[in-house]
């Protein structure tokens, strides 16, 4: 295929077949019109960025009835109110002499980041295509426009409110297929002087992890250090900073400077030099990747039917749109897993994507099962904290339980 960023011809390395979409939980075990994707990766190794060759139409996944909110998780309500106080941090920092500041969020879901920057009186708009989650925000104070982030979006800001001091973004920019319009769109919306911050899962976290559910439909891109600067800085930004964070397994938040004096911290030092240790330009890494990732998926089915052929309760724990790709790359279905208990309203009385396994609500969990089956694996500290009863087994995908 060739790379979205470069119009390069860039080679295949990894093909996880037909796979539904992440987030098409269903109504019907047995539905008539299921939708289905050839799903498979390519690499540019030149820059370290891995991109999905086929994505589905935007609006079959980000819909009116998109079922993933930030406020579902403890631990990422906590996150972002951390984040909400370091932009307010910043914007005294760097810019206390502007009377007119002005925060914009890419891909605000139900406005848990910024209701904290409408309390301390910080003038702020969410963008948000999907109309559900975007309705929530207005509870919390936050104006939010219902559109896709692009260019036309950047200019309609600019008219009808300013442009921004500061454009922050969490898993998002992972899911936006142009990734050109999308980056001419900060630099059109940013002032000059102003930051683009944004996280997503890191490439370099995945490899080292085989972490291979991180691929699915929403994530077009899978970014590294070495990825956000070439692409970025095309369009006037340059990656200044970098901190990597727990977050969906491992991500990394990148900070980008448009204009103004350019100064890069040890820590994106660092990292450049952790990329390069990993082989991150270099295809021999993804081709490994590649061997990995088969390993581990021969390895978690034939678990669960040795586990199954021993008359063992198997319940899955977490019905996330990761576990979409983990059980129908690995071809797991009800006959394996029971069933899956999850949190989310939207999700409980459903069937997951593709292989139909019942979900239903946490109460489920008990009387607890011989074996629990943590999709929600990012949040594994979290969860087994609050687990503590369970005295079953639990077990995940990722390849370090099932390399030779």
């Amino acid at each position: 295929m060739k790379c979205r960023f470069s119009g390069e011809e860039i080679p295949e390395i990894l093909t996880f077949g037909k796979m539904p979409l992440g987030n098409g939980f269903l109504k019907d075990q047995n539905p008539q019109d299921e939708y289905f994707f050839k799903m498979s990766v390519s690499v540019n190794n030149s820059i370290g960025l891995l991109q999905l060759n086929e994505q589905p139409d935007p609006n079959k996944m980000f819909h009116e009835n998109y079922a993933f909110y930030s406020r579902s998780s403890a631990l990422m309500m906590e996150h972002f109110k951390d984040l909400s106080n370091e932009i307010q941090s910043l914007l005294d920092k760097n810019f206390s002499s502007d009377n007119n500041q002005f925060v914009v969020e890419v891909g605000s879901n139900d406005g848990v980041m910024l209701e904290h920057l409408v309390k301390a009186n910080v003038s702020c708009l969410g963008i948000e295509p999907s109309k559900n989650v975007a309705e929530i925000s207005h509870q919390y104070g936050v104006t939010t426009v219902n559109k896709f982030m692009s260019v036309e979006t950047a200019d309609q800001v600019i008219s009808e409110y300013q442009q921004a001091n500061v454009i922050y973004s969490a898993n998002v920019f992972c899911h936006i297929p142009d990734i050109n319009n999308l980056a001419q769109a900060c630099s059109n919306l940013l002032k000059d002087g102003g930051y683009l911050i944004f996280e997503d899962p890191y490439l370099a976290d995945i490899l080292e992890k085989v972490s291979y559910d991180q691929i699915y439909d929403e994530h077009v891109f899978l970014f590294s250090c070495y990825a956000v600067q070439n692409i970025f800085i095309k369009y006037g930004m340059q990656l200044v900073d970098c901190k990597p964070l727990n977050t969906h397994g491992g991500s990394m938040r990148y900070y980008l400077k448009k204009t103004g004096s350019i100064e890069t911290s040890r820590q994106l030092d660092n990292q450049f030099k952790h990329e390069e240790s990993l082989g991150i330009l270099s295809l021999k890494s993804y081709k490994d990747f590649a061997s990995k990732c088969e390993e581990a998926r021969v390895g978690f089915k034939n678990k669960l039917t040795s586990l199954k052929d021993n008359q063992k309760s198997i319940v899955g724990y977490g019905a996330t749109s990761k576990s979409t790709t983990i059980l129908n790359y690995c071809e797991v279905g009800p006959e394996l897993i029971d069933f899956i208990v999850d949190t989310t309203p939207t999700k409980q009385n459903m069937f997951t994507p593709g292989k139909h396994i019942p979900v239903l609500p946490y109460e489920h969990f008990l009387p607890h099962p011989d074996v629990a089956v943590l999709f929600a694996w990012n949040h594994q500290k979290e969860i087994i904290a609050k687990e503590g009863a369970f005295k079953g087994e639990w077990m995940t995908h990722l390849h370090h339980e099932y390399k030779g």
